[in-house]
């Protein structure tokens, strides 16, 4: 994933923004599905009573935050995204309804048609809200007090995604226009507090660098008798933010430039759906998993479950568990990566390694707590150590737990990584994951794993 670091920092910071666009970004999802619900109930039964609510509100905890920030997809893309979610959703809820018991308060014919027709719906408001929103008479107009680097990375995002519902006008600056080279600059910063009361400028972005301080407590004090909202981009915004949110101890607000998503509710929310994916895993499993164990003891010498040393959350050591796969079990300060062909594997566990069977024991890991189902794979401590000093933001995948599987694995980087570029696109699929965690989006995750090891790509 070639992402644009700049562009994914801002999206972020036009995410977190108190608008109406950052509402629809949250609201879309849980609001099409949980729509789409009451109309299958009213048209199938009659009539959206207790059971559906029940229904409505864990469609809400697995959709909200929902989010229409596609604006690269095609039309292909978006519905595989939308469908690949949906199918991973619909399969929770069956297997809670299922667990539960009460899949007989539903009438089935509402269920396949909610089940149907959520997605079409879902498609539907991904492609014509952001068209709505984009209509003249409903974008607010703003400027940009910076024309850097850093603000036409932000003039980018405005332009690119309708959905934020702003129209820009243009920059200001104190700098020659011959250095600029910027055809929307409309003058110095000093006459932005003037141009936005002729002009009923709605929004003012500043990004500025924090370095000209006196500038723009001076340009905050010209503006206080506009009615323009104002937002700060301060170049903190240029470093590699992970969960960046702005809290406050007492009444002194402090930014968190790196930090876990999984904090507070989302924490216990993650550490709930891995002891109930690991449990029913392990009891679905266990038949499987006892035939592996006999043959890898009958396959080869040696221990049934290899254990390795690996990196857990925040740096610390754990024990990591695998079917023994191999004739060695390297531990050691040097670790050589499986690869093609590899005359340590055996034939069994070149079986276990293609279907990633040796992968299982791993659900007994995440109920013991030092893994997930869904986060980072974990690697031998060896190659965290050679690769923290060549990869830039390496160790920051650490500030979650590891997992069986994740973003990077589905997305191509499962395997041997044997240049330190592909290392680094797997870096990057794993710290994008801490950006932009959600409950969906383990669940698309898990999907595409199940789809991954059918297809046995880069396992050996």
């Amino acid at each position: 994933m070639q992402a644009n670091p700049v562009s994914l920092r801002q999206s972020r910071l036009l995410h977190s923004q108190p608008g109406s666009g950052a509402l629809l970004h949250a609201a879309i999802d849980p609001a099409v599905a949980i729509a789409t619900l009451a109309a299958c109930a009213t048209f199938v039964g009659g009539r959206f009573d207790g059971a559906c609510l029940i229904l409505a509100l864990l469609v809400f905890a697995l959709t909200f935050p929902g989010s229409l920030a596609r604006e690269s997809a095609s039309a292909g893309e978006l519905a595989l995204d939308i469908v690949t979610g949906w199918i991973a959703i619909v399969g929770l809820l069956l297997l809670l309804g299922w667990a539960s018991r009460t899949m007989g308060a539903f009438d089935p014919r509402m269920l396949v048609a909610w089940a149907a027709a959520t997605p079409v719906a879902l498609f539907a408001a991904h492609r014509l809200v952001p068209r709505l929103l984009a209509a003249e008479g409903l974008r607010k107009t703003a400027v940009i007090a910076g024309a850097n680097e850093h603000g036409r990375g932000l003039a980018e995002r405005l332009r690119a995604n309708p959905m934020h519902g702003v129209r820009l006008v243009g920059y200001f600056d104190d700098r020659a226009p011959q250095r600029i080279q910027e055809k929307n600059l409309l003058g110095s910063i000093g006459t932005l507090p003037d141009y936005v009361r002729a002009h009923n400028i709605d929004l003012i972005y500043i990004a500025l660098p924090m370095a000209s301080q006196p500038r723009i407590l001076k340009l905050l004090e010209e503006l206080r008798d506009t009615t323009a909202s104002i937002y700060f981009v301060p170049d903190i915004f240029v470093f590699d933010l992970i969960q960046a949110r702005v809290d406050s101890i007492g009444n002194l607000p402090v930014v968190a430039v790196c930090e876990t998503p999984f904090y507070g509710f989302n924490g216990l929310l993650k550490r709930a759906s891995d002891y109930v994916l690991a449990t029913l895993a392990l009891v679905c499993l266990a038949p499987l998993m006892a035939a592996i164990a006999i043959g890898v003891k009958l396959s080869s010498p040696g221990p049934v479950l290899f254990k390795q040393r690996r990196y857990g959350v925040d740096g610390r050591q754990i024990y990591v568990y695998k079917f023994r796969s191999m004739t060695v079990t390297e531990d050691g300060e040097v670790v050589k990566q499986a690869t093609k062909n590899d005359s340590r594997v055996t034939p069994f566990g070149a079986f276990l390694r293609k279907t990633s069977l040796d992968e299982l024991p791993q659900f007994i890991n995440v109920l013991q707590g030092r893994m997930s189902v869904i986060g980072p794979r974990p690697h031998a401590i060896a190659h965290n150590e050679l690769y923290r000093k060549l990869i830039r933001g390496y160790m920051i995948r650490h500030k979650v737990r590891p997992g069986i599987t994740g973003l990077a694995q589905v997305n191509g980087y499962r395997g041997e990584t044997e240049t330190v570029e592909k290392m680094k696109m797997r870096i990057e699929y794993d710290l994008a994951y801490l950006r932009s965690w959600s409950l969906l989006l383990d669940l698309q995750i898990l999907l595409k794993t199940i789809l991954v090891v059918l297809k046995k790509q880069n396992a050996y």
